[in-house]
């Protein structure tokens, strides 16, 4: 079982080593964003850590960025599995759903402030790119339901605070949210919006999932954690949000009632467009007793957003792909922590049993997502290491024979087309094609020997790397 409250997870990360207190106090307009941003711009993944910002000027709540998506282990401890397990947990929990549970009360309303009471500027909502952003943002899951279905739906939507009763969310044509807020405003009724804040982890990975229209986060979250996420109405809206939540801010969306949005710096690692977006107005604030501010640190990559991103769908990927598409020969998928799964490139290792296979495995992973690059070499492979995949390439990829270019791809996000253009998508099938005979390392027994001559030496300790002991299990 996953980790119940996002206390619980901090309190973890830290006997760990994987979090960062500062005590020293800090300016939530740009210290936080800009301490984040070295950190992921100059440390290598493994050095990365999660922030606690305990001392915020003019503020009694604290700020915590990246420590969910600092690296692998941080991401790994957020979902209380080995990095190792990351993808067999998302497998487990898109096959394995558990519906939430409604309760009467919740953590996330010990405290309820309404009418003269709101106050954004009393929560210490961060400027993620001083100097270029308008204003703070809110980043973190945003609740919308669908008024006919009934079914609710929770994404990330980038929400600038205009005042202390109002902000501005990118929920943008064609994103489930905005479709939601339609089904309200259509009919000239407000849409309620949420936006929960340091919710359990699970809730917060679920929601960056690329799941199927209609799907449940919720569902996933709790199949995550081994039991159901319990939700709680709304105090002034038509929602439920996850109970354990430290923040929920409430609001709707009235009919006809937009704003001017952004400039926002944007996970392609450049600053977004400027346009008209849904106006919501601030209906009410909750939280626990002495609650935890979180934010998701994102612009520039790699960052917290595309760590996630990726970790997250490539094991939705992988279900998708095994058990809804039946291509039982991939063993493994993996996105390139950099770019996350809105431009990135996914790495697919299988086994192919007929001509054109990984090139059909190919596409359909650059179809269901927006993905730009995808990558299939064989099970022989650690597509999690770039000098193996690179070697495959080198020795199994024919340009002109394996390389699928899909065109006319409309895509907002790609800064490399001009807006409103089409964009396209790369599939590279590196696997092998034909015998180019056996490998040029020692066969196995040999090498063996030689590492415990190497240890007889006293020579530097290592842990035989994965790309090295495939490479001798196949010599």
């Amino acid at each position: 079982m996953t980790h119940r409250t996002m206390r619980d997870f901090l309190a973890v990360l830290d006997k760990k080593g994987l979090l960062r207190r500062v005590t020293r106090p800090v300016d939530h307009l740009w210290e936080p964003a800009a301490l984040a941003k070295w950190m992921y711009q100059a440390l290598p993944s493994e050095q990365r850590f999660g922030m606690f910002f305990e001392n915020v000027k003019g503020c009694s709540i604290p700020i915590v960025t990246a420590a969910m998506g600092a690296n692998t282990a941080t991401y790994a401890t957020a979902l209380d599995v080995e990095p190792d397990g990351i993808n067999a947990a998302w497998v487990r929990a898109c096959r394995n759903p558990i519906a939430p549970r409604i309760v009467d009360k919740a953590p996330c309303q010990e405290v309820v402030l309404t009418g003269d009471d709101v106050k954004l500027s009393a929560l210490p909502i961060p400027v993620w790119t001083p100097g270029k952003d308008v204003g703070p943002y809110i980043t973190t899951n945003t609740v919308t339901k669908d008024l006919d279905t009934g079914v609710q739906n929770m994404g990330v939507y980038r929400t600038m605070v205009r005042d202390d009763r109002h902000v501005i969310s990118n929920l943008r044509p064609g994103r489930q949210g905005y479709i939601n807020t339609l089904t309200w405003t259509d009919k000239g009724k407000a849409a309620p919006v949420a936006w929960v804040v340091a919710a359990p982890p699970a809730v917060h990975l679920a929601t960056v999932a690329n799941l199927p229209y209609g799907s449940d986060e919720m569902g996933v979250a709790g199949g995550m954690m081994g039991a159901p996420v319990n939700m709680v109405k709304c105090t002034s809206i038509d929602l439920h949000v996850p109970a354990d939540a430290e923040i929920i801010i409430e609001g709707e969306v009235r009919p006809g009632e937009e704003d001017i949005e952004g400039p926002f710096g944007e996970a392609a690692g450049y600053m977004g467009p400027v346009g008209p977006r849904p106006l919501v107005r601030i209906t009410a604030i909750t939280h626990r007793k002495n609650p935890i501010y979180y934010g998701y640190t994102s612009q520039m990559a790699p960052s917290e957003s595309t760590t996630i991103q990726s970790l997250t769908n490539a094991g939705v990927m992988l279900k998708a792909l095994r058990h809804d598409l039946g291509e039982i020969t991939v063993s493994d998928v993996f996105i390139d922590l950099n770019f996350a799964g809105m431009l990135g490139h996914a790495f697919i290792a299988m086994k192919p049993t007929y001509p054109g296979h990984a090139k059909k495995v190919g596409r359909l992973a650059a179809t269901m997502s927006l993905l730009k690059r995808v990558t299939v070499v064989d099970n022989d492979i650690d597509i999690r290491d770039s000098a193996h995949v690179e070697w495959a390439m080198n020795s199994r990829y024919s340009p002109v024979r394996d390389t699928v270019l899909i065109n006319d791809i409309l895509s907002k996000l790609d800064p490399s087309v001009a807006p409103g253009t089409l964009s396209s998508k790369v599939v590279f099938d590196a696997t092998a094609k034909l015998d180019a005979g056996s490998l040029s390392l020692p066969p196995k027994p040999i090498m063996m020997q030689a590492l415990e001559v190497w240890k007889e030496f006293g020579w530097p300790e290592f842990k035989i790397p994965k790309r090295a002991q495939l490479r001798i299990d196949h010599s």
